[in-house]
């Protein structure tokens, strides 16, 4: 089993997303002693914003390429085919202004090509990148998840789903602490919440919900 291990958080050690991330795949090669890991630090590797040059993994590839589009285009190529080798993927993600970071996002839009992690059809786009799991650690400083004014304006976790979903994904698990930039109590009840949830999301294996709803 393939687990690829991604962190975008550009705070470094002092990041609730690194420390959770780590330890869910700690947790996870302890459940699953057959697994190899891949890491990748998307602040200090982040692939460059999408740009005109990388547009090949969407409209198609020129036969002879510009220096720069045969550059992009095999970043894209290496990202994409990382991912789709990957069994699992952890995903260590803080809450930027109501979203995600840049860093990630950049990563997230060289996956998304015709042909490799979905498609269109008469019917509307089908996903072709299923049989994945997803585990996403989430951090914010606030609290979003137990209001209706919150839940609005989050597009973290909602959007790490949409987009995986609609690349086939349906086993998408969320290990969540927030409320740390709230005091020391909020931050350790939040840690100790997202801890008994990682022994949940680590325990079962690869895919199983994707596999009962086939059955």
């Amino acid at each position: 089993m393939k687990l690829l291990h991604i962190d975008s958080s550009i705070l470094g050690t002092n990041s609730t997303s690194r420390l959770l991330s780590a330890e869910i795949v700690t947790a996870w090669r302890a459940a699953h002693p057959d697994t190899t890991v891949e890491y990748l630090d998307l602040s200090v590797d982040a692939p460059p914003h999408f740009s005109a040059d990388a547009l090949g993994i969407k409209v198609g590839v020129q036969a002879q390429p510009t220096e720069a589009q045969a550059r992009e285009n095999a970043l894209s190529e290496k990202l994409v085919s990382q991912f789709l080798a990957s069994d699992v993927v952890v995903i260590g993600t803080p809450f930027y202004n109501f979203s995600i970071p840049t860093q990630l996002k950049a990563w997230i839009d060289r996956l998304g090509q015709v042909g490799r992690t979905f498609k269109y059809t008469d019917k509307g786009p089908v996903g072709l990148a299923g049989g994945k799991t997803i585990i996403v650690a989430s951090s914010r400083g606030g609290v979003y998840s137990t209001s209706e004014g919150g839940q609005a304006m989050e597009h973290q976790e909602s959007y790490l789903k949409a987009v995986f979903g609609f690349f086939g994904i349906t086993d998408v698990r969320i290990v969540r602490a927030e409320g740390v930039a709230m005091g020391d109590e909020a931050r350790n009840s939040a840690l100790a919440a997202a801890r008994a949830d990682i022994l949940v999301a680590t325990a079962e294996a690869a895919n199983q919900k994707s596999v009962a709803q086939a059955a």
